[in-house]
């Protein structure tokens, strides 16, 4: 099984949050094929990888 790497140490972070200033998400945008998610509290914490076209499928069809 190959083990592939993704630096994110030049990753530029945008926060999103619920809109009461707790709960929050960052993203970096950028990078090819994936779209990194990570606890805006916790930013040393483990980075949840998701495809891109995933990414695009969970925007374009919000929830009420």
């Amino acid at each position: 099984m190959a083990s592939h790497e993704i630096d994110l140490s030049t990753a530029l972070w945008r926060k999103s949050s619920n809109g009461t200033g707790g709960d929050c998400v960052e993203i970096a945008a950028g990078l090819s094929g994936v779209v990194p998610i990570r606890d805006a509290k916790l930013q040393d914490s483990p980075v949840l990888l998701v495809q891109a076209t995933s990414w695009s499928t969970f925007l374009a069809n919000p929830k009420p």
